[in-house]
């Protein structure tokens, strides 16, 4: 009898141990949203330098390593140890769009161009654009601008008798007169 009013704290203790969620229990982050509702802000992370195939067509073998510089920028990593090796890494991680990452090499010898790795995947300036487009017309948006077929087949414009006068062929609004703009300013004392 005595030990029962010392092991009612502990029964109670272990007894609440099974009212506790377990943690493989409550919802986890499942690809991009969180509990699966809400989808967390995801920080744009770019690094290093876009190149596309029109600006690497542009760099050919010879070329001083200043010029390629100019042409291409300057390389992300370049290392004491490998000065004829230059690597122009590019990465971009942007919320909506897939994760892309390139690695342009360009070798040197001595101070001139000897060769360049270009990836399979290295795309045109349009492709580059609009792999990270996210943006996403929607079909509410306005017309902004009619096409050429649509302004011919418009009707022309009424012209009407009872059209008001310009202004020009009335002259001045009454009351008001203005300098002219090529008038050069009175001289002080003249």
């Amino acid at each position: 009898m005595r030990l029962l009013p010392a092991s009612l704290p502990l029964l109670a203790l272990l007894g609440g141990c099974s009212l506790m969620p377990h943690w493989d229990s409550l919802p986890a982050i499942t690809g991009e949203k969180v509990l699966g509702v809400l989808t967390p802000y995801r920080l744009e992370v770019v690094q290093g330098n876009v190149l596309t195939k029109e600006m690497v067509a542009r760099v050919k073998p010879g070329m001083p390593k200043a010029q390629v510089r100019d042409l291409l920028g300057s390389p992300l990593l370049t290392d004491v140890f490998h000065e004829a090796r230059w690597d122009y890494v590019f990465t971009i991680r942007r919320q909506g769009a897939p994760a892309q990452q390139r690695l342009v090499v360009a070798m040197f010898d001595g101070d001139k161009l000897k060769s360049i790795d270009v990836p399979d995947d290295l795309p045109t300036e349009n492709e580059f654009v609009a792999s990270v487009n996210t943006f996403k017309p929607s079909a509410k948006e306005p017309k902004l601008a009619l096409s050429q077929a649509e302004r011919e087949a418009l009707p022309p414009p009424k012209q009407s008798a009872e059209a008001a006068p310009t202004a020009a062929a009335e002259g001045p609004a009454p009351g008001r007169v203005y300098p002219p703009l090529d008038a050069a300013p009175a001289k002080a004392g003249s």
